[in-house]
């Protein structure tokens, strides 16, 4: 997770040192279709993840495969359906996801090249997830790199050697993406994977998409709680301070999804092991493995607080030379950092429940920081405050979120206490 968020960074960097801050802005408001995309895909694998891993946990390797498939035959009809909504209605979307009239075309430049990789990057994300319900760490992260390395090679030869500007970064990310999704589909034709595909397991099964559509939904509403904010964001920073507000936030934004992507990667980490775990009825070790993610994630958010704190202007110089916009994006990005040691244990707490199958609970906890708390601070706080006030909407929610994620995780562990107690009295 840690390379994709450095394929993210430099990503941008090229971007607006090869297009300007109109061409971040463009990516600004293009990202909120790539987080549904993103969306699907995680929605799809972390619920299948959790049923594979509590299958395997509980020796259940039919039940497995035949997620396996599903999965499988949710990505295509979902990639095919995006794919064709998006070519359908791209101004419109453009326009919805809160372009101006001079972002519009560096938005639709983007956008007509990425939405060819939809199929790509669902079927990367989703399987990725059950790579991981394995135990396969290692080969999850090497689709990643496969990815992220391919696209960080492809973006200055796209965007500078041959002069395509935001084209050449949409392709190169494409390519990227196809690369990945040859990895892993000769992963799981030759892999030492215990997993095996059947047509029959391709055939759908009511329950299997239901469960995985219920658990995967925290997932899903994460991401598009993301999507979401974004759009909102996009509309109030236009409206309070123009198109060098959106890119100052486009800016802000990679910087924090280089942060986000290794708190996920802890998370990710801990699904497959809660599963197995509490499938095989060790609640301990569920118990254990929640421990473990909580301190490395809130030591790490902790860690990426004060280096963003410390060194806001040198980070976003590497973005522009454009002096009114780093006037803007360095004290906006330290405003919107200030409560980052927190996040950390809240993204992990959201991930725990689903890993115990507890669909509802996750879903609440994804959608508490982003969907509860912080859209409704956006739509009030800049009535008061102006500008200023949508970037100290972000540190409110995070606090908001956490003390709620505090609650609902204490009265878990209490649970999963009550059942590790009653296994004890039943093994006796």
């Amino acid at each position: 997770m840690a390379v994709m968020a450095t394929y993210n960074l430099v990503d941008a960097i090229f971007i607006g040192r090869g297009v300007g801050p109109l061409g971040i802005a463009g990516l600004a408001v293009v990202f909120p279709l790539q987080l549904i995309v993103m969306s699907f895909g995680h929605m799809v694998g972390m619920g299948g993840a959790s049923i594979i891993s509590r299958a395997l946990g509980a020796g259940d390797r039919a039940r497995a495969d035949r997620t396996f498939g599903n999965v499988l035959l949710m990505v295509l009809v979902i990639s095919a359906g995006i794919t064709a909504g998006g070519f359908g209605f791209l101004e419109v979307l453009i326009r919805l996801f809160g372009a101006t009239d001079e972002i519009v075309p560096y938005a639709r430049e983007y956008l007509s090249v990425i939405l060819w990789g939809t199929a790509f990057r669902c079927y990367a994300m989703s399987h990725n997830n059950i790579i991981r319900s394995e135990g396969r760490a290692r080969v999850a992260m090497l689709t990643m790199i496969i990815g992220a390395v391919t696209n960080i090679i492809l973006d200055p030869i796209l965007i500078f050697g041959l002069d395509m500007g935001m084209r050449g970064a949409a392709a190169a990310t494409v390519i990227a993406q196809l690369c990945s999704t040859i990895y892993i589909a000769s992963y799981f034709a030759v892999g030492s994977t215990s997993l095996r595909m059947r047509l029959p397991d391709l055939r759908p099964s009511g329950p299997i998409i239901r469960e995985t559509l219920a658990v995967g939904a925290a997932s899903f509403g994460r991401m598009v709680a993301g999507s979401a904010v974004m759009i909102v964001l996009n509309h109030s920073l236009g409206h309070y301070g123009g198109n060098i507000a959106i890119a100052a936030f486009g800016l802000i934004h990679r910087l924090l999804q280089f942060t986000f992507m290794p708190i996920i990667g802890f998370g990710q980490a801990l699904q497959p092991v809660a599963g197995f775990n509490y499938g095989a009825r060790r609640f301990s070790m569920s118990k254990l493995a929640l421990r473990i993610s909580t301190i490395r994630a809130t030591v790490f958010s902790l860690g990426a607080f004060l280096v963003l704190m410390t060194l806001a202007e040198p980070l976003v110089r590497l973005f522009t030379r454009d002096q009114e916009l780093v006037a803007l994006a360095v004290p906006s990005l330290r405003v919107v950092a200030i409560a980052f040691p927190v996040v950390g244990f809240q993204m992990i707490g959201a991930v725990m429940f689903q890993a115990l199958g507890r669909a509802t609970h996750a879903l609440f906890l994804s959608l508490s920081r982003q969907m509860i708390f912080l859209i409704p601070l956006v739509l009030i706080v800049p009535r008061l405050m102006g500008l200023d006030g949508i970037f100290w909407s972000f540190p409110a929610s995070d606090v908001l979120s956490a003390v709620v994620t505090i609650v609902m995780l204490v009265r878990e562990v209490a649970r999963l206490d009550r059942k590790q107690l009653a296994e004890v009295r039943s093994a006796a």
